[in-house]
């Protein structure tokens, strides 16, 4: 994917405004830099003196049960500068937070679901409305790394618990402001509530910002053409702005829900400007009209084991761009992408005695009707349809024995059929823990998944950055096979040992190109032969009297993407790589109202196709501050990236390609944010998931 993944810039940008960031983005999340984030250890959960004895006890951090990892991350959290779940997912065990992207460890992709429940929406969508709930909204974390085919989800699952409210809490609620600053400033507000009554509940969740953003990079193309080589510069910057406004309505009553999401972009501007061995260039994308989400769901669960439930979502974009070389007007195009998607599931499961056998159907179908459309130069681009239909059928079986071993295993068969290829492909899926006392741990996890290509690449436009630089669909990419496995170690549920083998037959990713017949460089998504990674990482959790919690993360792993068919060329890249990080919470006394955090970590191993990053290593810091009656109101600073180190420079030379590009971004911000919770506030909220495949920006 070629669009931006900041944190706080949800829109999808443009092809030329964000094209290199695919190398540095994306990079944690794929190739087995697979991070164990921060957790704090377990609180106090009963003192009692009696006669001079102290009875002390620990909340579990991690709990294990079918091949699922059950997290406390509102305790590992407490203490911790964040306010809300996208921030709070990052100090999951196994889980890295870039740039707020969410990756898994041991899991080439992950999907993020909230109370088991799928359904539809874009990957930035999501993050937009995990960033704006509040972190108080959290029971716990569930993470699979094989999720059971009754989610509709395939492959590495991390689940959102949410609390659930009750008629005698009333009206609860929280308020926040937010201001960020990097090079430019950023601003955010929201509103969350929920209420219940009898058999009625209702929930809120709105926010509003305001993104402003800067990146910088320099490229050194060493170019190969005809014996000879020519260095071709370029330092570009560039500038993104928009408003983002979300909202989240949902009503139950007893086991039925019927739930709104919708994400308004407008404004949206991206603005970059580069100097070069070609001259000087000005590339202008903008919002013709706002770029909306829009997705009604629902689902009922019967209490004789059956769940039905669908959901129906319209997403369009409209954006035109203008590249001026100089004051001459060189590219003067229009983008426009209208999906609408429709999707059901019905499940069903029957137990007897400890064995529940279950079985379920889905189907999905997308109507993608998009265009690209030059006015100058007057060349073909394109305008057309593209339809996909999904259906799938599973069978399923979960069960647990006295002598300690419990699973859940599943096989569904899914087919796919597109204007362009049609596909059976079955997915077989294995979650196992065995334990005779919480002491040691074992799970075992094994799935396979069909990961495919984003809308926009599949009709295959055009887009330019300058006289050198050009961007290629490509309506030959074939979806890529995901297959893992890990063996996990939990001991004393607080500490974690993960083994883990990654393997992704046909894997795709864009990289760039020097043409060996022109002058050009050519940025594409093509599949690979394959990419392979194999790791083992640890999670180690100390404290010391309640007052310094740390968490010592370490990930090994050895990584290979080659390639025998890369435009004329091939590659075999492989290399170790690995990963430390120390994450620190201090208070100076157990009763503290002020904590601090601070955080270090460094990377080194990284690959992408044929390219290699160099190592990278960053500081955090942050202070959270509650007060107020009941501690109603917070305060957290948060300082990322103090010394604005997380830029990995990457390299590529094999077969002759010789390209070196060098980041400057402002990855270092400084972000403050007040949050206000009225009438005690321990609620839920519900909205959703889904890999993101719209948006032109891809």
């Amino acid at each position: 994917m070629i669009g931006g993944e900041s944190g706080d810039n949800f829109a999808s940008e443009p092809y030329n405004n964000s094209h290199m960031k695919v190398f540095i983005i994306n990079i944690a999340l794929f190739v087995g830099i697979p991070m164990m984030a921060q957790s704090e250890s377990a609180d106090s959960i009963d003192v009692r003196e009696l006669n001079e004895v102290v009875v002390k006890a620990e909340k579990p951090q991690i709990k294990g049960q079918d091949g699922v990892m059950i997290v406390d991350l509102p305790a590992i959290v407490k203490d911790k500068p964040v306010t809300n779940i996208l921030e709070a997912l990052g100090y999951l065990p196994g889980v890295v937070n870039n740039n707020g992207a969410i990756g898994l460890s041991g899991a080439s992709s992950v999907t993020i679901i909230i109370n088991g429940e799928p359904t539809t929406m874009p990957l930035q969508n999501l993050y937009q409305l995990l960033y704006s709930t509040p972190v108080d909204r959290l029971k716990n974390v569930e993470i699979m790394y094989s999720a059971p085919a009754k989610y509709h989800v395939s492959g590495a699952v991390i689940n959102v618990v949410m609390k659930t409210p009750r008629p005698l809490d009333g009206l609860m609620g929280q308020a926040t402001l937010g201001y960020d600053q990097a090079r430019y400033a950023s601003y955010s507000g929201g509103l969350n509530a929920t209420y219940a009554i009898k058999d009625w509940t209702f929930d809120l969740n709105w926010s509003a910002s305001r993104n402003h953003s800067y990146s910088r990079q320099e490229t050194f193309s060493n170019h190969l053409l005809n014996d000879s080589r020519q260095l071709i510069e370029d330092d570009m910057r560039q500038i993104g702005e928009n408003w983002s406004n979300l909202i989240y309505a949902a009503v139950a009553y007893k086991k039925l829900k019927i739930s709104y999401n919708a994400q308004i972009s407008s404004g949206i501007e991206n603005h970059s400007l580069s100097t070069g061995t070609f001259g000087d260039y000005s590339n202008m994308y903008k919002g013709i009209s706002p770029t909306s989400f829009h997705n009604v769901a629902f689902r009922y669960s019967a209490p004789f084991g059956l769940t039905v439930g669908g959901d129906y979502t319209d997403y369009f974009e409209n954006r035109c761009q203008n590249l001026f070389k100089g004051d001459e007007l060189q590219i003067n195009s229009e983008n426009r992408q209208d999906i609408r998607r429709y999707h059901a599931y019905l499940d069903q499961e029957h137990a007897f005695g400890n064995w529940t056998f279950g079985y379920g159907v889905e189907y999905q179908h997308s109507h993608d009707n998009s265009s690209q459309t030059y006015i100058q130069p007057a060349q073909s681009g394109f305008g057309n349809t593209l339809r996909e239909d999904l259906a799938s059928v599973y069978v399923s079986t979960q069960t647990s024995f006295q002598w300690g071993l419990s699973f859940n295993a599943s096989v569904e068969a899914e087919y796919f059929h597109s204007d362009y290829q049609h596909k059976w492909n079955v997915v077989p899926q294995l979650g196992a823990t065995y334990y005779k006392t919480p002491k040691s741990i074992f799970q075992l996890n094994f799935t396979s998944t069909r990961v495919y290509p984003s809308f926009w690449e599949l009709h295959g436009g055009t887009s330019y950055v300058n006289d050198y630089s050009t961007i290629l669909g490509n309506p030959a990419l074939q979806p890529y096979m995901n297959y893992t496995g890990q063996l996990s170690y939990i001991f004393k549920q607080k500490y974690a040992a993960t083994f883990y083998v990654l393997y992704l037959d046909d894997y795709s990713v864009q990289l760039p190109y020097q043409s060996t017949t022109d002058l050009h460089l050519i940025f594409q998504t093509l599949n690979l032969d394959f990419s392979r990674t194999v790791g083992l990482q640890l999670h180690i959790p100390f404290d010391i009297k309640n007052i310094w919690n740390a968490t010592a993360t370490f990930n090994l792993y050895h990584a290979r993407q080659k390639s025998g068919h890369f435009h004329d060329l091939s590659f075999d890249n492989k290399r170790w790589g690995g990963y430390i990080g120390l994450n620190n919470t201090i208070r100076l006394t157990p009763a503290s109202p002020v904590s601090l955090s601070v955080d270090g970590t460094y990377m080194a191993g990284m690959i992408q196709g044929g390219g290699r990053m160099d190592p990278l290593w960053k500081i955090d810091a942050g202070v959270k501050w509650q007060f107020g009656r009941n501690r109603c109101c917070e305060l957290d600073f948060k300082a990322n990236d103090i010394f604005n180190t997380c830029n990995p420079i990457l390299k590529i030379n094999f077969s002759g390609q010789d390209y070196r590009m060098k980041p400057h971004d402002m990855t270092r911000n400084l972000k403050l944010t007040f949050v206000y919770r009225f009438n005690g506030f321990k609620p839920k909220s519900d909205p959703n998931v889904d890999t993101s495949r719209f948006g032109t920006g891809n």
